[in-house]
This record gives C-alpha cells, structure tokens and sequence, in this order.
C-alpha cells in the first residue's frame, strides 16, 4: 500500500530587494527566501564596527613597528619579572603584602561592580516597602564585608610599605 502524499509545501517568497548597494543586492537576492526577507541594511553598522576595529588593530601594529624603538640590547632582551631582578637565583621569596595587595584589590573592585545593579533596582522599588528594607539589608551585609576585609587587611600591614 502507498503512503500517503504530503500537500507540497508552500514557498516563502520574499519582497524585491531595491535601493541596496549592487553588492548586497546579488548577495540578498541569491540567498534563500527565507534569508533574503532579513533586512541586509540593519547589520551595516556592524560591518561598519568590525572593519573599523580590524582597521584599527592593524594601523597599531604597523605604527609600532614602523615608529617605535627598535635598538636591541642587553638589559632589553632580559625578561621583566614584576620589579625582580630575574638574573640569579630561582628561588627568591616575594613579600606576602603583593598577593595581600592585589586581593584587597579585587575584593573592592567585586564590590563595586555589584553596586552598580543594585543601585538600580533600588531606586525602583516601592519606598518603606518590606522589599526595599531586605534589600537595604542585604547590600549593607555585603558592604560589611567589604569594611571587615579591608579592616583585615589595614590591620595585617598591607598598606604599610616599609
């Protein structure tokens, strides 16, 4: 027994591509219906954006190349180590107070970060609502532990560089 035929399928068939550059105009109409109904003209400035961004990396490369010093020498060929002089011993020890430093560093950097959002929503809630109290109370615990980790730190001497 044969199976039964399916309707065919009806065709999209999309509007006539007018007033486009000659270029996007053979590319749109050698798309597929279904493609060549996307509007071809709103991604221009991302085209736009991309070139310009490639363009701009490029021209940095080259300038440098071209206008930058490029005299070879001995201290300029030795590999920088963060301030440490890399020649010697392997087994130096850095102070505790950089690792110290670059941490406090995000701790506050995270934080800000996260005020930023709630800033925003704050401002929308309703005034004295019971809402409003428990987010209050949740970014001033998050602002407590940015006060005790800084606390912390001050009083572990990593501000003290002596």
């Amino acid at each position: 027994m044969p199976l039964p035929r399916r309707p065919p399928r009806p065709r999209l068939h999309a509007e006539p591509v007018t007033m486009l550059h000659p270029l996007i105009q053979s590319i749109a109409t050698s798309l597929p219906a279904t493609l060549a109904a996307v509007d071809l003209i709103a991604y221009i400035p991302v085209l736009v954006i991309t070139v310009m961004a490639i363009l701009f990396v490029i021209a940095n490369i080259v300038g440098s190349a071209l206008l930058g010093p490029n005299k070879a020498g001995r201290t300029k060929g030795i590999a920088y180590e963060s301030g440490m002089d890399p020649i010697g011993s392997t087994k130096k020890r850095f102070n505790v107070r950089f690792y110290m430093l670059a941490m406090t560093f995000l701790v506050f950097d995270v934080e800000i970060i996260f005020l930023y959002p709630w800033a925003v929503s704050f401002t929308q809630l309703e005034p004295n609502s019971a809402e409003a109290a428990l987010f209050l109370g949740r970014i001033l615990f998050f602002v407590g532990t940015g006060i005790a980790a800084y606390v912390y730190a001050w009083r572990k001497g990593v501000f003290r560089w002596e």
